[in-house]
């Protein structure tokens, strides 16, 4: 089995090409993204992802973020500057009086996205294709490979991103000739790639980018401007950290909603901070940054002898393009709309999974048919409409995910089959249903593969797998393409009509199941380690988790999200020492 793996700057993801369709895999927490930091101990096994993350503001001196801006560098080059070491030598980072290369801090990297698969899965993942932004030279490319073998991989390929991203598009189904832009704003790189299909291969015509610019920018301008409103004259290495933390959840939280209250408990002692914070006024100090991909935009498009009209389509890679703002520039430049169907974060993922299937010979060139004239997916916990094969989809196509379960105990789970473009299950076309049984477990510990199967003649199979015991159902449902004109553009108004109510609904939902996981977890916490707390922090902690319980009644979705950040804000010291214990 050959793994797929986009190694990022900020976070890293992993995933195969299991039971005929691509699947990125998640954590024992049930999060696909792995941040990619690793913090050292001065005696023991390095933390990486999220627990390493949640350890950098108390340990900065021995944490290594964004490693991927020095694979492949030498000392003196340009983003080196701030590295003491002696010119033209390759860079070594110090920690913990050792000097590591990154390829090795990488490779800690890759051995926890191969834990994550291997655990998932239940065998042994060795071999894998491992993305690279298109811009990396030999050197780069030839570090990310020594990482791969590091961390006790057969690397398959090193694939260039916008061609992964490309393929997650499906725009390997693209005429020939096809010319494509991929606008990718990382972490802590942007590109910008013109790509050509040319006899079912992409070719890269030009690349242009900054490895010094993405949201990691944004996110110090936010917390610029939060330093500002909170006139805090010296900042801790924890307190740069929370801050930069608040800025990224703001940003994100910004993206679909237009104000917010940036909360900040204890941040000065007792002192704590409320800084309201408008989507405007990012938008104003991340403007003149999210700017400077205009030229490199401009100059890809000359280099590549393309002018904006003669594109076929534009796509956006990474989470920073979820902003309004990076949408409307990019309009503005190329003329036209992004296509956004896929997962910005995952895209490149499941590209690298899509280029994994082709090399074990599991996925072959499909013609172009038919399309799916509106969405396909099933309901998920909470009641949700959950979209495996989007409306406008080319067929013959073939994609799923994996569900696990949602309560203890759980002995099955049934798989009600939709179909329509509205956020809740209820709104949408019900196709069928079955059952899929499975032994009972602990909440999140089963494993049910659903895949969406349609054929050329537009008839549809549902095929659910019970991963660990390999009990599956197949179903052949109904001709999911046969739906009268008169039906698609009623649910299509429908959608439009009920947009803002239905993604409301949908969010609120999302953070009503988060409260209810989150506060018997945070007064389990609070009764094991709450008397080696200070009596106000504890006394704060409980008074932000009634106000979750009071959003809750009350329904209001922006009121509960800005309750449930500030609660997670408040529980972090708290989630440290259980960390600690657990580690001790």
């Amino acid at each position: 089995m050959i793994a797929g793996i986009d190694l990022g700057t900020t976070n890293s993801l992993i995933g195969v090409f299991e039971s005929g369709f691509p699947m990125l895999l998640a954590d024992t927490e049930g999060r696909r993204l792995i941040p990619s930091v690793v913090l050292y101990p001065e005696n023991g096994i390095p933390l990486i992802g999220r627990e390493a993350l949640r350890m950098q503001s108390l340990h900065p001196e021995c944490t290594v973020a964004s490693v991927k801006r020095f694979m492949g560098r030498r000392f003196g080059e340009e983003g080196t500057e701030h590295l003491q070491g002696t010119k033209g030598i390759p860079v070594t980072l110090p920690i913990n009086g050792i000097d590591l290369t990154p390829e090795e801090v990488s490779s800690e990297i890759l051995k926890k996205l191969k834990s994550v698969a291997e655990e998932r899965l239940g065998t042994t993942v060795d071999r894998a294709v491992i993305t690279v932004p298109a811009y990396f030279n030999d050197a780069q490319r030839a570090a990310t490979r020594m990482a791969g073998e590091l961390a006790g991989f057969t690397v398959e390929r090193i694939l260039s991103e916008p061609t992964a991203a490309a393929l997650a598009y499906g725009l390997d189904k693209l005429s020939d000739r096809s010319k494509v832009a991929v606008y990718d704003l990382g972490g802590g790189t942007f590109d910008l790639s013109v790509l050509q299909l040319d006899n079912g291969v992409f070719q890269v015509l030009s690349t242009h980018g900054d490895t010094h610019l993405g949201g990691d920018d944004l996110d110090e301008a936010i917390a610029r401007r939060l330093l500002r409103e909170a006139d805090i004259e010296t900042l801790t290495p924890e307190m740069k950290v929370r801050l930069k933390e608040a800025a990224r959840t703001a940003k994100e939280l910004l993206s679909s909603e237009d104000s917010t209250v940036v909360l900040l408990p204890f941040m000065e002692g007792s002192q704590s901070l409320e800084i309201p914070l408008t989507r405007a006024q990012i938008e104003e100090v991340c403007e003149p940054i999210i700017q400077r991909t205009r030229a490199l935009c401009l100059r890809a498009l000359a280099d590549a002898g393309v002018q904006a009209e003669q594109l076929d389509q534009l796509i956006l890679v990474g989470g920073s393009t979820r902003m309004p703002l990076v949408q409307k520039l990019t309009s503005e430049i190329f003329g036209k709309q992004p296509n956004l169907s896929q997962h910005p974060d995952e895209a490149v993922a499941l590209g690298a999974v899509l280029q994994a299937a082709i090399l074990e010979g599991n996925l072959q060139n499909v013609a172009l048919l038919d399309v799916t004239p509106l969405s396909l997916g099933i309901e998920t916990f909470g009641g949700l409409m959950n979209v495996i094969i989007p409306r406008n989809t080319t067929i013959p196509a073939k994609a799923g995910e994996m569900f696990t379960n949602a309560v203890a105990g759980q002995s099955g789970m049934k798989i009600i089959v939709l179909q329509g473009e509205r956020e809740l299950a209820s709104d949408n076309w019900m196709l069928g249903s079955f059952e899929i049984p499975f032994p009972p477990s602990q909440k999140g510990a089963a494993r049910v593969g659903v895949q969406f199967s349609i054929d050329a003649d537009g008839i549809l199979q549902v095929l659910a797998r019970d991963t660990s015991a390999g009990i599956e159902k197949i179903v052949e449902i109904k001709s999911a393409v046969e739906v009268s004109d008169e039906a698609v553009e009623a649910m299509l108004a429908g959608s439009l009509e009920h947009a803002f109510e239905d993604m409301d609904a949908r969010i609120f939902t999302e953070a009503r199941l988060k409260a209810e996981e989150m506060l018997p977890a945070v007064e389990a916490a609070l009764d094991q380690l709450g008397s080696e707390l200070p009596e106000s922090e504890v006394l704060d902690i409980r008074q932000q988790s009634s106000e979750v319980e009071a959003a809750l009644k009350s329904k209001e979705t922006t009121r509960l999200k800005q309750a449930l950040a500030v609660l997670d804000n408040a529980t972090q010291t708290l989630a440290t020492k259980l960390l600690e214990k657990a580690m001790g």
